[in-house]
């Protein structure tokens, strides 16, 4: 169907699941506004998709600032009148993430942004989307807010269950109002946050998990869905799943 016409902000653009999300959407014609903590590298990437062809622009944003997040969205609506899509996609986990090791710092960072980033950023869309009667809310996830995983450690397990049931919220409560959200759960994806685990992956065990282009255009699937269409959750994991190897002979390869 395309989305020409439509407008979307994403977070957490510039690496990984954001970043490929941001591609997908330009490639199908939106205008995206590209969000991320790191203005050099919103820039540099948005850069390269505009001589693409691509409608991209760059707003810096910390998503566990309230205040900047409600600066951000009006910033878009002046200019736009509207966002159609959201995708809330800023998100991260620390190395000393298990109950031996696990900091109030590191708990609070990790809840901060995978949690209230979420809040803020639905909270500040909803108001136009609703006025609008229409609006797609993507966020991403976890296959640990699915499953309970032992890789990922409590903040991290707790903080993407968290977002998987405020999806469903958002789709109880807006639904109504012709707003869907969809809680999009990837198993591993070879991402930079892999650089963060206690044992990074190799690289030959990141080649086969899943990339960020496969979210990429799960982002712009589901998107790009008719507006009565809601896919509430997406579980995606690859085919070569080492989740399924159990602990034990993770820490043997």
């Amino acid at each position: 169907m395309g989305l020409q016409g439509k407008v979307a902000w994403v977070t957490g653009a510039g690496t990984g699941i954001g970043l490929a999300g941001v591609k997908a959407l330009g490639e199908a014609g939106a205008t995206v506004v590209m969000s991320g903590r790191r203005r050099e590298v919103l820039d540099i990437e948005a850069a390269a998709m505009r001589k693409a062809g691509a409608k991209v622009e760059v707003e810096a944003l910390d998503v566990a600032d309230p205040e900047r997040v409600n600066v951000v969205a009006e910033g878009i609506l002046a200019r736009h009148g509207k966002v159609d899509i959201l995708v809330n996609s800023a998100g991260l986990n620390t190395p000393n993430r298990f109950w031996r090791n696990q900091t109030i710092d590191g708990w609070n960072q990790v809840i901060r942004i995978n949690v209230d980033g979420v809040f803020y950023c639905t909270q500040a869309v909803l108001p136009a989307m609703r006025a609008q009667r229409g609006g797609c809310i993507i966020n991403v996830s976890s296959w640990a807010g699915v499953h309970h995983s032992q890789l990922t450690g409590a903040a991290y397990n707790g903080s993407k269950h968290a977002v998987t049931a405020i999806t469903e919220t958002i789709n109880m409560e807006e639904g109504a109002n012709g707003i869907r959200a969809c809680a999009l759960c990837p198993a591993e994806v070879a991402t930079p946050i892999m650089d963060r685990r206690p044992i990074p992956p190799s690289q030959e065990d990141r080649a086969k998990m899943l990339q960020p282009r496969d979210l990429g255009h799960a982002i712009r699937w589901v998107a790009e869905l008719p507006a009565n269409v809601c896919i509430n959750q997406l579980v995606i994991s690859p085919t070569w799943n080492r989740i399924y190897l159990g602990a034990a002979d993770l820490k043997a390869r």
